[in-house]
């Protein structure tokens, strides 16, 4: 089996949870090997948030990097990965993607995964979304970004917003191409 990169970024937005979970599962599976960037907001939220401190999601991850450090492996295109999912992406995190605007490592790795036609996810976290919003989500699915919003499914009939979290989860990880039954799939009436 082949080795699989993943960079995960956790942006400064509400629902650090999202990215959180998502390097505990991903952690734990065989042949993957997690990169982590986290904003200077997303570690605020962290503890804002959930009951783990930025040290611990640290801890779970393979390598993680400083989100100023521009000089990163994430932040060329000659360091080979499979995959970067933003959980949750600001939209500030959003805009700066969009237009081009490198101003931080989180940004630059975004920007490095278009440039080199490599699989990008943002799980995009804001309510309402102005139009500006959409107009930026817009033109990155246009550019092949896999937009998966948290939105919650209800025919699994949670119980939890750990139920919630994880059938998020399982909707990134299927579109990583990562089988697993972390959440509740439809199986038809």
């Amino acid at each position: 089996m082949n080795l699989k990169r993943i960079i995960v970024g956790i942006s400064g937005a509400s629902g650090s949870i999202y990215g959180i979970d998502l390097v505990k599962k991903l952690s734990v599976i065989p042949n993957v090997e997690v990169h982590l960037v986290m904003g200077d907001w997303a570690k605020e939220n962290i503890k804002l948030e959930t009951d783990y401190q930025p040290e611990d999601i640290v801890k779970m991850a393979d390598y993680t990097y400083d989100d100023h450090n521009m000089g990163a492996a994430i932040s060329s295109g000659s360091f080979i990965v499979d995959a970067m999912v933003m959980a949750p992406a600001s939209m500030k995190t959003v805009a700066g993607i969009a237009v081009g605007f490198d101003d931080d490592l989180i940004i630059r790795t975004a920007s490095v995964m278009l440039k080199e036609q490599r699989k990008l996810i943002l799980v995009p976290r804001e309510t309402p979304l102005s139009a500006i919003h959409l107009e930026n989500l817009t033109k990155l699915s246009k550019l092949g970004v896999q937009i998966i919003p948290p939105i919650p499914s209800f025919y699994d009939h949670p119980k939890t917003i750990q139920d919630i979290v994880d059938h998020q989860s399982m909707k990134v990880l299927d579109n990583l191409g990562i089988g697993n039954e972390v959440g509740k799939r439809w199986m038809g009436e």
